[in-house]
């Protein structure tokens, strides 16, 4: 899945596009379009590992037509430079890089290396290196605890980063400006209170703009839940219906009951949210650094970025999102997989990487990387305490989807009853 408080900077830097997603949303998945093959050799998915060192095969998520291709071509050239051995690139679009790499696995091809959103499940059939095996000592040691917390399946690391991503408050400030509204809200009560002098303001205006449709509900409700002290689990058992959780999806749906929001949010998809925001007409959102691009590239919304206003008196939280690049178990790949990550998580690769495509880093070296960038600045300072949905539960692949589908009903009907059936969802198995 990153924030920023500034008009219109770095507008070449994080220009990436509007067809850029996050990665890591959809997933953190992003949105790209078209699959595409990148330079190396081998013989299909999953060959060239089992004789002597071989060739090793990557297969990637394109984040972005104009650089995610471009960058594993480079890498792949400067992985056979230095190891001697081929590296395979098949690019494939978020929209089939589920069904592309299920099907892989399905028929023993998998890859050596897999860029995805989800990796508990293959952890837990006992698919894939741990860090211990295939991980170098400079990289577990540079990439930040919260990221190795959650890439974590049964005490062992698995969920290795390629980029990250951080949700923050955006507002328009010229429509702040009109309604008289002095600063960004820090408190339930205050966002509450802009929210509304924003629609007051008519014509068309809309105090926010909440999408918890099915591209990414789980991360709109994640982000508010989080600053009201819920989450998704506690203490490693399911907590979906929390009182705290209860709570927030009934102010979600106060605010659309009176008018607050634009129409049908159990219809609105994260990108719709975007684009009612870019249009000028939204007085807040929740976004990440890509639409920062998006308006800044744009040039017509004034905008300013703050941490999220909270209900429980703690400090903003934000949520995160991050992919992973798995390692799968393959006879006499360790070693050449071993060498993949020593040259991917050095900071020549790896903020190269996240910089084109416009992300935030998974690196303390990362973050020095990044930190004279002050369109930044609100992303990096909470990225080190993030928090993400629970990606190491394997559950939480079919939770998720559940909740993509069905978390936007509390807003028309019953939160609590809403909440409730997704609790037994993650508890049934079912």
């Amino acid at each position: 899945m990153a924030t920023h408080s500034r008009p219109h900077q770095a507008r070449k830097l994080w220009a990436i596009g509007a067809g850029l997603a996050l990665a890591l949303a959809g997933c953190a998945g992003g949105t790209g379009a078209g699959t595409g093959t990148g330079t190396g050799s081998g013989d299909g998915a999953g060959s060239g590992s089992t004789e002597g060192p071989g060739s090793i095969k990557l297969v990637a998520a394109e984040y972005s037509a104009t650089h995610t291709k471009a960058f594993w071509d480079q890498f792949a050239t400067a992985y056979e430079d230095k190891t001697g051995i081929p590296l395979e690139v098949q690019i494939v679009s978020w929209d089939n890089i589920d069904q592309t790499s299920s099907t892989m696995i399905q028929n023993n091809q998998a890859p050596d290396i897999l860029n995805l959103n989800v990796y508990a499940s293959y952890a837990a059939d006992d698919l894939l290196w741990s860090a211990d095996e295939v991980l170098p000592d400079s990289a577990k040691n540079d990439i930040l605890d919260t990221f190795v917390t959650y890439g974590t399946y049964d005490g062992k690391f698995y969920g290795f980063p390629d980029l990250s991503s951080a949700r923050a408050f955006f507002y328009n400030t010229a429509l702040f400006e009109r309604a008289g509204i002095a600063a960004a809200p820090t408190t339930w009560d205050e966002f509450r209170d802009a929210a509304q002098k924003i629609t007051d303001l008519g014509d068309g205006s809309i105090g926010y703009a909440m999408p918890l449709g099915p591209e990414e509900a789980q991360g709109e409700f994640s982000i508010w839940t989080f600053n009201n002290g819920g989450d998704w689990k506690t203490d490693g058992e399911w907590s979906i219906n929390s009182d705290a959780n209860v709570e927030t999806l009934t102010f979600m749906k106060e605010l659309s009951d009176a008018g607050l929001t634009q129409n049908n949010p159990a219809r609105t998809n994260r990108a719709d949210a975007f684009d009612l925001f870019k249009s000028g007409t939204v007085g807040m959102v929740v976004g990440f650094s890509p639409l920062a691009a998006q308006l800044d590239e744009a040039g017509t919304v004034d905008y300013a970025v703050a941490p999220m206003p909270v209900n429980d008196g703690d400090e903003a939280r934000t949520f995160g999102v991050t992919d992973y690049l798995m390692a799968f178990k393959k006879d006499n790949n360790q070693e050449a997989v071993k060498a993949f990550y020593e040259l991917y998580y050095t900071p020549e690769q790896v903020n190269k990487f996240i910089e084109a495509e416009g992300f935030l880093p998974v690196t303390e070296s990362g973050l020095e990387y990044f930190a004279d960038k002050p369109e930044l600045k609100v992303y990096l300072d909470t990225l080190p305490n993030v928090k993400l949905t629970p990606t190491d539960d394997p559950t939480w692949d079919r939770v998720k989807l559940a909740v993509q589908q069905n978390i936007g009903a509390g807003i028309a009907g019953d939160p609590k009853a809403t909440l409730d059936q997704l609790q037994d969802t993650a508890s049934s198995g079912s």
